[in-house]
């Protein structure tokens, strides 16, 4: 009888009474049988988000002092589809930075490879969204394959520094707008004769929305079903300690180049669809500091955790937006220059909190729960 099976009958920890005897008797359940009865399945409480977010276009509910108008009205609508592209791309992300434990500075290339390539392909081939699309995703999936085989040639700081090398490099391309094809400073727009009209115009930023919530359940489906996967394990292993990965006759090279093209395929997703939400792209995020601000995001909800970037990058965009439009109010105004100034920019605000949360919650607001009862339980000990 192996250590499993002893443990397996014996009593639980917190039963007091003994086990009945003799045969016939039902055997003994334990602890982790009645918490294995309770529990939901894996699959209830994604499938139970997805239902409300497909839903809330729905609801006439409003929400006085988090949104203008009602969940259904097309402002709403469209703040929350910003929150969802991303969230996205925030765990597509992750899978590098908090799965793999690659620091990459280069992950905002793909995403803009993905929003310019279908840009140019309807605008200038005139090809149809579904068509610019694949091609966009093909096209940011390879060149993630190709940077990525090179980047990591290297680790650690070099490897941040070579990804940072080839984002600036695609960055100042886009700017220098060659053939006058990327627009430069002023960016591209959709063409929307390209596009099927259920995503053109205000009236249809329902369907925008659901474009969001769909992206960002391929995106984080994706990574939890890798990461679940015996790729994810290994994955796991490279992240905690990379030599012994090696040690014990695996080659981490190949599976971080997996994590880096998977990645940089899902960035290139979200990337045609902020460019059907946003209806254009601009040179902002080709830079370097959009990929920081992933980081960011990704850090402040919880590194390597199942719903810390989604969370993260939602909190993160919709602060932005909200902050924005309250240094633009009158409230303003009326405050010293010295206080207004550094308020009225939501950078400054954002990384005062982001510098707070590691400093007092390192482990993101995911974490943050689970270190409130900690707490608790500590008080409560030490009461008695």
């Amino acid at each position: 009888m192996t250590d499993t099976d002893v443990a397996s009958t014996a009593p639980g920890p917190r039963s007091g009474r003994r086990a009945p005897r003799g045969p016939g008797a039902p055997g003994p359940r334990t602890v982790e049988d009645v918490r294995g009865r309770r529990r939901l399945p894996a699959w209830a409480v994604p499938a139970a988000l997805l239902a409300v977010a497909l839903a809330l276009p729905f609801s006439t509910l409003r929400i006085p002092g988090v949104f203008e108008g009602a969940l259904n009205s097309p402002p709403t609508l469209h703040l929350l589809a910003f929150c969802l592209v991303f969230g996205g791309l925030a765990t597509s992300y992750d899978l590098l930075y908090g799965r793999v434990g690659l620091l990459s500075f280069g992950h905002a290339l793909y995403f803009a490879c993905g929003a310019y390539a279908a840009a140019l392909l309807m605008g200038v081939l005139e090809l149809p969204l579904v068509w610019s699309a694949l091609i966009a995703v093909v096209g940011g999936t390879l060149l993630s394959l190709l940077l990525g085989a090179v980047s990591l040639r290297v680790n650690g700081i070099a490897l941040a520094m070579v990804t940072l090398a080839f984002a600036q490099a695609g960055s100042i391309l886009i700017s220098r707008d060659p053939g006058r094809l990327t627009g430069g400073e002023e960016g591209l727009s959709l063409n929307t004769a390209a596009v099927p009209d259920a995503f053109v115009g205000v009236a249809n930023t329902v369907n925008l929305y659901w474009a969001a919530v769909a992206y960002a359940a391929v995106a984080t489906g994706v990574v939890w079903w890798l990461t679940a996967s015996p790729v994810g394990r290994v994955w796991q292993g490279i992240r905690a300690n990379e030599q012994r990965v090696a040690v014990l006759g695996v080659n981490p090279y190949p599976y971080k180049l997996a994590a880096f093209t998977v990645g940089g395929g899902l960035a290139s997703l979200g990337g045609v669809t902020y460019l059907l939400v946003t209806g254009g792209v601009t040179p902002g995020i080709t830079t370097a500091e959009f990929t920081l601000t992933l980081l960011v995001m990704v850090a402040l909800g919880g590194a390597g955790t199942r719903w810390g970037p989604l969370l993260g990058a939602a909190l993160y965009t919709y602060a932005d937006h909200r902050l924005l439009q309250l240094g633009q109010s009158d409230g303003f105004a009326a405050l010293p220059a010295w206080i207004a100034a550094p308020l009225a920019q939501p950078l400054f605000i954002l990384g005062t909190l982001f510098v707070l949360m590691v400093f007092f919650f390192p482990g993101g607001l995911v974490a943050l729960p689970g270190r409130v009862r900690s707490a608790l339980r500590d008080r409560k000990a030490s009461r008695r």
